[in-house]
């Protein structure tokens, strides 16, 4: 079946022009709308008038769905969506997927049960040809994970330079054997923090030792269980970057536990910042990243698709992350 995606393609604009083109909004250059008019005769699509008529009846209601809604890394993304959904009208429905792939699909068909105006997923876990199926026909914009190679509107940082960042301030502290505890290597954000440790390692002529990459799920619990199985180690790692902020607590909690003190025996970085890093004991130094203006920039984009608005060619928005060094991390004396 053409999609409404083949046509853009094809004349080389946004979806969203093509939908102009289609209702006639009279908002698109002549010589544009001919080029899409074009398209769609060599192409012989037929619009899905159904899904166009649905979306006209408006519910001012947005519909985001989170992987964990226990890890408060999301709750300062979510106050930024309603930031902008209350001053332009729209209430917002939250979808809790708990990590499970089939929540997290059951929610995309209350887009199709007219329930909700447009979608914003805080993860990317479903079917990646399903989702952008979806969003030929419904507003759909990514924040915070993403698709690799997708062309889904889509907001989050560079996991992979971030994480090299965390990794070569650790490698400057004169630490050589790190150990990495990354999310679950199913979630893009695990892969890519994972690639950055890797990138980081290999462009400082350092090895990793295989013992000391593991594959945790996100959570204080893991953090602590890998933790405790470096600390068994014949030659445990001097520094630890961990893939999120709840897992470098449960590392901490772990070294403590066996009196191995932080930062002064080893040093810990985490990643997103949450609200605790700053109030843990000892303060984590950790990557910040703007999870409020993640959160804005989401929102602003989904109401321009569903206002039809011409984005520009202009669709995935990489935001900057910041290194924040805290109290976690020492600098390890060489002797000799």
């Amino acid at each position: 079946m053409v999609r409404i995606a083949d046509v853009a393609r094809m004349a080389n604009v946004s979806t969203a022009t093509v939908s102009r083109v289609i209702s006639n909004a009279g908002t698109v250059k002549k010589e544009t709308a001919e080029k899409v008019l074009e398209a769609i005769k060599n192409l012989n699509y037929q619009p899905n008038m159904l899904a166009r008529q649905l979306r006209r009846s408006e519910t001012k209601t947005i519909l985001v769905v989170v992987p964990d809604i226990t890890n408060t890394f999301f709750s300062a993304v979510l106050r930024g969506i309603e930031s902008v959904a209350i001053e332009k009208g729209y209430q917002v429905l939250l979808g809790d997927a708990r990590n499970v792939v089939e929540s997290e699909a059951s929610y995309l068909t209350i887009l199709g049960q007219k329930k909700a105006d447009g979608l914003i997923l805080l993860t990317a876990r479903t079917d990646q040809k399903i989702l952008e199926e979806l969003s030929q026909d419904y507003p759909v914009v990514l924040a915070c994970e993403y698709y690799e190679g997708s062309q889904l509107p889509t907001v989050s940082i560079d996991n992979v330079s971030s994480a090299r960042k965390a990794t070569e301030y650790l490698i400057s502290l004169n630490h050589k054997r790190i150990g990495h505890i990354c999310g679950p290597l199913n979630v893009v954000v695990g892969r890519d923090r994972c690639k950055g440790f890797h990138q980081a390692m290999a462009k400082h002529g350092l090895s990793v030792d295989p013992s000391l990459v593991q594959e945790g799920e996100f959570s204080f619990e893991s953090g602590f269980n890998l933790m405790m199985k470096f600390l068994s180690l014949e030659n445990p790692p001097t520094a630890i970057f961990a893939g999120n902020d709840e897992m470098a607590m449960g590392v901490v909690k772990a070294a403590k536990s066996k009196g191995v003190r932080v930062p002064e025996d080893l040093s810990v970085v985490g990643f997103d910042d949450i609200k605790f890093a700053s109030i843990f004991e000892p303060a984590l130094t950790t990557i910040a990243q703007p999870t409020f203006v993640m959160g804005e920039k989401a929102m602003h984009l989904l109401l321009r698709i569903i206002n039809n608005e011409e984005l520009d060619n202009k669709y995935q928005f990489i935001l900057p992350d910041k290194l924040i060094v805290r109290d976690s991390c020492k600098e390890l004396t060489i002797e000799g």
